[in-house]
C-alpha cells in the first residue's frame, strides 16, 4: 500500500473514530445515548449479591444523613404531642403543624396568591421523595422491623420517627363482630396465632384469606436471588400484604408507587389504611382500582415488583387464583371496620350533646367555609371520587433529593373515620400531623382560614 493510501486510511479511520465518539459519548463524557434513553422496563445488571451489599452498606450512612438533612430541612421533627388525645391502644398523636416556614407567618402565608408562593419558593408541603428515590422499594418502620426483623434491609431504614406514624401493632374492628372489640387481643397478627386468635370467630373461607394475607411472597428487594436488599434468610422468602397493612391497618410502611416512569417521576406512596374497604369504591391512592378483589390482584401481580412483569418472573411471581385465593382474601379484607367514634350519630354527624364547644365549631367550619365536606361527605367522609387539586401551582418543577418534584395528578378522596389513627397523611405521607394538613388545605383552596378556625378543625377531625 502506498504512502497516500495510507494517511487515506488513517484520516479516514480517525474521522470514524470521532463520529463513533460523538453519538456515544454525552456532552460531559459521562453517559452513552443509549444509556440517557428513557425506557419502561427496569434495568437487570445483576452483579454478585456480596459486591452489592458491601457497597449499599457503606453507602448507607451518606444516604441516610442526606435524606435526614432533608426532612430536617423541612419540618421540625421534634416530638410534640398531645397525652389527651390517643389512638385505640393509647398512644398519643402528634400535634403540628411541623412545616418549616421562610421568613413568614401562617398568616401571611395563607393571604398570598399561589403564584406569589410559587415564585417566591414559599411553599411548605412539596412532595416527599423516597429515602432513596433513584433505589426506591418497600421501607419498614424502625419499630416494626425490631418485632420482624426479616424486614430489614441493609441499603436504607425507614425515615420518619415513630412519633408520626400509627401505633403499632394496631387494634383489629370486624364489621361482623363488633362486639369484640379490638380482635387482635393488642397482639401482632402473624401466620403463628392467626389460627388461636380467630378460630370460632371467622368462617373458614375468611380464615384462609387471613392466612394468604399473613403468608410471604417474593417482592423486589426481598426475594431468593442476588438482586435484593435483605440478608436474612427468612426475608429472602418475601413480603405478607400485612407486612405493610398491619393487623388490617397500616404501619406507614412507604414504597415508591409503580404506575409512572421514569424513576424520578414515580411517586412516593404512604400505605393506606385497610379500615373501611366495604364502603369504598375506588383502590390505590391514584390508580382508580374498582374492586378489593382487583387491588388485592394488582399487589401481588405489579405493586410488588415495580409494575414490571419481567422482574416478576425473575424473581418469583406468585400467581393467585381469582376464584378461591383472591375472593377469600378480600372477603376478610372487607370485614376491617373503622374504630368506634362515640361522638358521632348514626348519619355520622357530631352528637352535639356529647361535643365540645370547639368540635361544634369544627364541624360547621368542616361544611361550610372550610368546603372539606366538598369531597368528604358522611358518614364516612369520602366521595369515593378521584381529584386533582393542582398543587403544582405553588412550586416551581425541580429534582429534589433525587425526585422530579412536579405535577402529581388526581388522588382518591381517602375516607377520614378514624384518621386520628392513620398518620402520617396525603398519599405520600407529606402532611405529618392534622394541623399540617389543615394548613395545607387552607393553601390550596385559599380558604383564609383564622388561627381559632383550623383548631377547631382539627378538634373536629379528631373525634371522626
Amino acid at each position: 500500500m502506498s504512502t497516500l493510501k495510507r494517511v487515506e486510511s488513517i484520516v479516514v479511520l480517525f474521522f470514524l473514530t470521532a463520529i463513533a465518539a460523538t453519538l456515544l459519548v454525552g456532552p460531559r463524557g459521562s453517559t452513552t445515548v443509549l444509556a440517557q434513553q428513557q425506557t419502561s422496563f427496569t434495568p437487570v445488571v445483576e452483579e454478585p449479591f456480596a459486591v452489592v451489599m458491601k457497597r449499599d452498606k457503606e453507602a448507607k450512612p451518606r444516604v441516610m444523613a442526606e435524606h435526614q438533612r432533608l426532612l430536617e430541612d423541612r419540618y421540625d421533627l421534634s416530638p410534640h404531642v398531645d397525652p389527651n388525645v390517643t389512638m385505640t391502644r393509647g398512644k398519643p398523636i402528634s400535634v403540628g403543624p411541623t412545616a418549616r416556614l421562610k421568613g413568614v407567618t401562617w398568616e401571611q402565608l395563607g393571604r398570598m396568591s399561589p403564584e406569589e408562593i410559587r415564585e417566591k419558593g414559599l411553599f411548605p408541603y412539596l412532595p416527599l421523595p423516597h429515602v432513596n428515590h433513584p433505589v426506591g422499594g418497600m421501607v419498614f418502620p424502625q419499630c416494626e422491623v425490631k418485632v420482624l426483623p426479616r424486614l430489614e434491609r441493609f441499603d436504607m431504614d425507614f425515615d420518619l420517627p415513630e412519633q408520626f406514624l400509627p401505633e403499632f401493632p394496631p387494634a383489629i374492628f370486624l364489621t361482623t363482630r363488633a362486639d369484640l372489640g379490638d380482635g387482635s387481643k393488642g397482639q401482632l397478627v402473624t401466620n403463628e396465632n392467626f389460627y388461636d386468635l380467630f378460630n370460632g370467630i371467622l368462617n373458614p373461607k375468611q380464615l384462609d384469606g387471613l392466612r394468604l394475607l399473613l403468608t410471604q411472597f417474593p417482592q423486589q428487594q426481598f426475594n431468593a436471588t442476588a438482586d435484593r436488599k435483605t440478608e436474612r434468610p427468612d426475608g429472602m422468602r418475601g413480603v405478607a400484604c400485612f407486612d405493610c397493612h398491619v393487623n388490617g391497618h397500616t404501619s406507614g410502611a412507604a414504597h415508591l408507587a409503580g404506575d409512572t416512569r421514569p424513576q424520578e417521576n414515580r411517586r412516593r406512596i404512604d400505605t393506606p389504611s385497610l379500615r373501611g374497604v366495604n364502603i369504598q369504591r375506588l383502590f390505590g391512592s391514584q390508580r382508580a382500582l374498582r374492586t378489593v378483589e382487583d387491588f388485592t390482584e394488582f399487589e401481588q401481580r405489579a405493586a410488588y415488583f415495580d409494575g414490571d412483569p419481567l422482574l416478576a418472573t425473575k424473581k418469583g411471581l406468585n400467581i393467585l387464583d381469582r376464584g378461591s385465593q383472591v375472593h377469600d382474601m378480600a372477603e376478610f379484607q372487607e370485614l376491617l371496620d373503622f374504630p368506634p367514634a362515640p361522638k358521632l350519630n348514626l348519619l355520622g354527624r357530631l352528637d352535639r350533646s356529647k361535643s365540645t364547644e370547639s368540635e361544634i365549631r369544627g364541624e360547621e367550619l368542616f361544611f361550610g367555609k372550610a368546603q372539606c365536606a366538598a369531597c368528604h361527605t358522611p358518614p364516612f367522609y369520602t366521595d369515593n371520587l378521584m381529584h386533582d387539586i393542582k398543587v403544582e401551582r405553588f412550586y416551581k418543577s425541580r429534582m429534589e433529593g433525587g425526585m422530579m418534584i412536579t405535577a402529581q395528578g388526581p388522588i382518591k378522596t381517602f375516607p377520614l373515620r378514624g384518621i386520628r389513627e392513620s398518620p402520617p397523611y396525603l398519599h405520600d405521607g407529606r402532611l405529618l400531623t392534622l394541623e399540617d394538613s389543615v394548613e395545607f388545605f387552607n393553601l390550596v383552596l385559599q380558604l383564609d382560614l383564622a388561627a381559632r378556625d383550623k383548631k377547631d378543625l382539627v378538634a373536629f377531625l379528631r373525634v371522626l
